[in-house]
C-alpha cells in the first residue's frame, strides 16, 4: 500500500482545515470494492463541506466529494471485478465516508452502479448527482400522472447544477418550462437549455399567500423555504411540486391550503438513499434522455486543486451549470 493525493479536511479546537495532500490508502475506511477514481464533480453539499459553512462532514478527518467515476481497482464483491467503469453518488460519501476528492476509494460494491452505456466517465460527473436527483424528480412527477398537456412546469434554482438539467429534461420531454433564477443576465443560458420563460426569483422570494394565482401544473424545486411556499401556492389543480433542495432554507412557511383546496401534492426526492434499481432507471433514462451537446454546453471542468475555490464560488451562488472535477488523466 502507498499513497495518493485527495482534499483533506481536518478539524481541531481552532477550526477547520482543507488541504490537498498525499493519504495514506492503509487509511481507507472498510468496503469491498477499491475504485480509482478518474473524475468527481462539484455540488452544493461539496461546497458546503470544504468551506465549513453547515455541518455536513459527520468524522474527521474526511475526504470529501459525493460522487465518483471510475475504475475498479480491486473487488471482493461478486457483481463488480477489476476494470469494471462505475458511478457512485451519494451514500454518505463525503459526509460520514471518505468520498471522491481522491485517486483513490474503498467503497460497498452495493453503492456502485455500472457506469451507464454511452456515457464517458467524463460526461458521467458533468451529470452527477444534481443531474442524476433532477432525472429522479421527472420521474416522481409521471409517477403522479403529470405530462406536458397539463401546463407549464416550473424550475426554481434553475441556473443552478440541478435546475440547468431540471430545464433540459422538461424541455426534452414536451414542457413549457419556466426557469426562475435571481441572475437574469443568464437568460440566453436558460433558453439555449430550452427554457420557454425567465421569471425573476424576486416573485417567490417574499411571504407567500395561501392561495395564489395558478400558474404551473408541475415543478422541481431546488430551493425550499419562502420560494417553495409560494410556488406551492400557484400550482394548478391536482398538481405537483418535486421537492430536491435546501439552498434557501429548511424552512417551509405555507399553510394547508394548496394541499385541502387544490389538491397539490409536495413530493420529496432523496438521492442519497435511493434504492439501487431507483439508480439505475434514472442513470439509464439520462443517459438517453439528456442531449449530450446540451449537457456539454452546461458544463466546465475544473483541476483537483481547483476544488477548494469552487467550493467558495457554489455556496455564494456564482456556478453556473455543472462542474466536473478532473481526478487524473
Amino acid at each position: 500500500m502507498g499513497t495518493f493525493k485527495a482534499v483533506v479536511i481536518d478539524k481541531n479546537e481552532a477550526g477547520q482545515s482543507v488541504e490537498i495532500r498525499a493519504f495514506d490508502e492503509a487509511d481507507l475506511m472498510d468496503g469491498d470494492v477499491t475504485v480509482r477514481v478518474s473524475h468527481s464533480t462539484l455540488n452544493y453539499k461539496d461546497g458546503l463541506a470544504v468551506t465549513g459553512k453547515a455541518p455536513v462532514v459527520r468524522r474527521f478527518p474526511m475526504i470529501p466529494g459525493v460522487d465518483l467515476a471510475g475504475i475498479v481497482e480491486a473487488s471482493s464483491n461478486p457483481d463488480f471485478k477489476p476494470g469494471d467503469a462505475v458511478v457512485l453518488n451519494g451514500w454518505g460519501l463525503g459526509e460520514t465516508h471518505l468520498g471522491a476528492y481522491a485517486e483513490k476509494v474503498r467503497v460497498k460494491g452495493d453503492w456502485l452502479i455500472p457506469l451507464p452505456q454511452g456515457l464517458s466517465a467524463q460526461q458521467a460527473m458533468a451529470i452527477g448527482t444534481a443531474g442524476y436527483t433532477a432525472m429522479l424528480c421527472l420521474m416522481a412527477l409521471e409517477r403522479h400522472g403529470l405530462r406536458p398537456d397539463r401546463g407549464p412546469a416550473i424550475v426554481t434554482g434553475a441556473v443552478g447544477g440541478v435546475g440547468s438539467v431540471a430545464v433540459a429534461l422538461l424541455a426534452k420531454a414536451g414542457w413549457h418550462v419556466i426557469a426562475s433564477t435571481g441572475r437574469r443576465e443568464e437568460a440566453d443560458y436558460l433558453k439555449g437549455l430550452g427554457a420557454a420563460e425567465i421569471l425573476d426569483r424576486s416573485e417567490l422570494s417574499g411571504p407567500s399567500r395561501p392561495l395564489a394565482k395558478e400558474r404551473w401544473a408541475a415543478g422541481i424545486d431546488t430551493v425550499g423555504s419562502t420560494t417553495l411556499a409560494n410556488v406551492l401556492s400557484m400550482t394548478k389543480y391536482s398538481g405537483a411540486i418535486a421537492a430536491c433542495g435546501l439552498a434557501g432554507g429548511m424552512d417551509l412557511p405555507t399553510t394547508v391550503a394548496p394541499f385541502i383546496l387544490r389538491n397539490v401534492a409536495l413530493l420529496g426526492v432523496d438521492s442519497v438513499m435511493a434504492p439501487k434499481a431507483l439508480r439505475i432507471e434514472a442513470w439509464n433514462r439520462i443517459a438517453h434522455e439528456l442531449d449530450h451537446d446540451t449537457l456539454a454546453a452546461m458544463t466546465s471542468t475544473i483541476p483537483l486543486d481547483g476544488v477548494l475555490e469552487a467550493g467558495k464560488t457554489i455556496v455564494e451562488g456564482k456556478i453556473k451549470g455543472r462542474v466536473v472535477v478532473e481526478i487524473a488523466r
